[in-house]
């Protein structure tokens, strides 16, 4: 059973930066694609970045391109978000998780999660 942990979440003023991290562990962890998903109060769940299981291919949903950056270390089985110049509208429950390759369009596709970390952007 592969296990995601989040960490790095909390408050900040808008324009800030936070990074987040998700520990993975558990069989064959170093072979999924990891992805970070987004959940705001009473929206959707969305993907906001996604890296392939070597870390050699990332996309991002636009809105946040140019803003977060998704990296993996491949030999902490670590993933990160880096978040810079962050808005209210960033704030959300941010989860992670893990599914056999990269996949951008819906979120289904994942099939294992972390408990998700609260990011809270003020104005």
């Amino acid at each position: 059973q592969v296990q995601l942990v989040e960490s790095g979440g909390g408050l900040v003023q808008a324009g800030d930066s936070l990074r987040l991290s998700c520990a993975a562990s558990g069989p064959r962890v170093s072979t999924y694609a990891i992805a970070w998903v987004r959940q705001a109060p009473g929206k959707e769940r969305e993907l906001v970045a996604a890296i392939s299981s070597t870390g050699g291919l990332t996309h991002s949903r636009g809105s946040v391109e140019g803003r977060f950056t998704i990296s993996r270390d491949t030999a902490k089985n670590t993933v990160y978000l880096q978040m810079n110049s962050l808005k209210p509208e960033d704030t959300a429950v941010y989860y992670c998780a893990a599914g056999p390759y990269l996949e951008m369009a819906d979120p289904k596709h994942y099939e294992y999660w972390g408990q998700g970390t609260q990011v809270t952007v003020s104005s």
